[in-house]
């Protein structure tokens, strides 16, 4: 008789989110599969750095909230949970909720080569369920470019482009953020 692999019942989200709590490590919680996340080389903590502090200076007296790297944002119900490279959230309901935002209105990801496919493709299609999300930008440092995704009223997203010759505008906090200051230190 061969053994056969065990299968793992799938977690709920409550599930998750009690395990979470106690672990030593982040992880994202996709469809019942947790998935532990990998650290970052220090250009990527840097550009997230920079990012991070021009966004909580420029929010500075407003509701909104501006976070890195560790805060949860659910996405899609209870069936995905990320920890986005930054999130800004201006929400009352969020500012209740101390270990998940549910609704955020920009996600920044710095991208990362082993995750940039899936930064563009799946979980850009998780985030896009978020009703409250307004920009969706990913920053690409080798190439010096963000790409902002922008929701429209009738609910498409629309890609602006920027490069280092163009600050990257973040309608929905109204900042423009210059390549200098986005990648200063790398």
């Amino acid at each position: 008789m061969s053994a056969l692999p065990q299968a793992h019942p799938a977690l709920t989200a409550d599930d998750y989110l009690a395990w979470e709590a106690t672990q030593p490590e982040r992880h994202e919680f996709v469809d019942g599969e947790t998935f532990a996340m990998a650290g970052a080389e220090d250009r990527h903590v840097t550009v997230t750095g920079n990012l991070y502090m021009a966004l909580r200076q420029h929010l500075r007296g407003t509701p909104c909230r501006t976070f890195m790297a560790d805060m949860k944002v659910q996405a899609q119900a209870d069936s995905s949970y990320f920890y986005p490279d930054v999130v800004v959230t201006c929400s009352a309901a969020d500012a209740d909720s101390r270990l998940v935002k549910r609704e955020p209105r920009l996600i920044v990801e710095v991208l990362s080569p082993g995750t940039e496919a899936y930064d563009r493709g799946e979980k850009f299609q998780r985030y896009r369920h978020i009703a409250s999300l307004e920009e969706y930008a990913l920053v690409d440092i080798e190439h010096r470019r963000v790409d902002v995704f922008r929701k429209l009223p009738e609910g498409l997203w629309v890609l602006h482009p920027f490069d280092a010759t163009t600050p990257a505008t973040f309608a929905s906090v109204d900042l423009a953020l210059d390549a200098d200051t986005l990648y200063a230190e790398i």
